[in-house]
């Protein structure tokens, strides 16, 4: 049986991050990342990328530049919440809308070239032994990361229970031309009907847009139901090639298991519950997984800890803010806030995108909007 120091399952962003951080950890440890498809690939999302998840690649010795190579800046941020407020607002950083196709092999190329070592390979049973976890009785490793995604082999195959369907979101994407008035501008638009559900536009720049439509799965949602909610909330956009794909929601996040096995990113069901954003949380997960991978049977408790240390007030903040958000009273006047104070704006981007949390200042504002 092959034998490698740490096997990732899964070749996204969460993958990549976690094969870069275990190299630059540990520059000895032998490294294998599986991935069922060929890269370049397209994956169904958003394609939105913070500038905090550029920073994180940053410490991993991507430099944000060879990230976002090709694709515009994107500075400004406008929402809408359920009762017809806008704001629009330049963001305390730009914000970048990179195709997954793109983004997705650059990161594992640059995995690659700090020494980790990528195979096309569907990963099918999973077994943890003592010492050691065996990957379809071919490949050991000494500690495995599960970053595959909503549909994990690995989160499956080591007993963590699913999200409840409250806990989880299903989304439709697509691509069109870009709408009149919106370049450099992300636009997020709520409604009231089939509440909380989403629309969203991201432009890439080259005239077109990321487009797409979510809600949660308790709501009955179809998908001639998504593509409804998509025309209703982005009048006269038409994508081609719409996709859908589920959300395991934050609010739905399973303790980190103890021992060599580890989650990251979809897998561990870090999707931001009120955006939808991911990718943030996959290279941080992925990250701290990596770095957490050099302490073999330990693993899962330091990563564990470190993920609780980085991201567990921001994710209590987000949980509870959810929550709070199935009023769209609340939501009203949040945006209001927003509207008024850049303070109150940069708060929410930072909770929505971000590993922020809610401040005095903004709590204070969203109450006097209320009455």
């Amino acid at each position: 049986m092959e034998h490698w120091d740490v096997v990732v399952v899964g070749g996204g962003p969460a993958g990549a991050a976690a094969a870069l951080a275990a190299r630059r950890n540990r520059p000895s440890a032998r490294v294998l990342v599986l991935d069922r498809t060929d890269f370049p690939r397209d994956k169904v999302c958003g394609d939105g990328i913070a500038a905090e998840a550029l920073d994180v690649l940053g410490d991993l010795g991507v430099p944000p530049a060879a990230v976002t190579d090709g694709y515009p800046a994107v500075p400004r941020l406008r929402l809408r919440s359920p009762g017809g407020t806008t704001v629009e607002r330049a963001t305390a950083r730009p914000s970048y809308v990179i195709p997954r196709a793109v983004l997705d092999a650059r990161l594992i190329a640059a995995a690659q070239e700090a020494g980790a070592v990528l195979r096309r390979w569907q990963v099918r049973d999973v077994r943890v032994q003592d010492g050691h976890v065996e990957l379809d009785g071919a490949v050991s490793a000494g500690v495995l990361i599960g970053a595959d995604g909503a549909e994990s082999v690995v989160r499956r195959a080591v007993g963590v229970r699913r999200n409840l369907p409250s806990q989880l979101a299903v989304a439709l994407r697509g691509y069109a031309p870009e709408p009149p008035g919106q370049r450099g501008v992300q636009v997020i638009t709520t409604t009231e009907q089939r509440w909380p559900a989403y629309a969203w536009s991201f432009p890439l720049g080259d005239g077109r847009a990321n487009v797409g439509y979510g809600e949660l799965v308790s709501g009955g949602a179809t998908r001639a139901g998504l593509v409804e909610g998509l025309h209703r909330l982005l009048p006269g956009v038409e994508p081609d090639r719409l996709k859908a794909h589920r959300l395991p929601l934050s609010t739905g996040r399973p303790r980190q298991p103890d021992g060599r096995v580890l989650l990251a990113g979809d897998a561990a069901a870090l999707i931001n519950p009120l955006t939808g954003e991911g990718i943030f949380y996959a290279v941080l997960s992925g990250a701290l997984a990596g770095a957490a991978a050099g302490s073999g049977a330990d693993a899962g408790a330091h990563y564990r800890r470190a993920l609780g240390h980085r991201l567990g007030g921001h994710l209590r903040h987000s949980s509870v803010v959810s929550r709070l958000s199935r009023w769209p009273v609340l939501m009203d006047a949040a945006f209001r806030a927003a509207a008024a104070d850049q303070r109150v704006f940069d708060d929410v981007v930072a909770l929505g995108l971000a590993d922020g949390r809610l401040g005095v200042t903004t709590l204070a504002a969203a109450a006097r909007s209320l009455r």
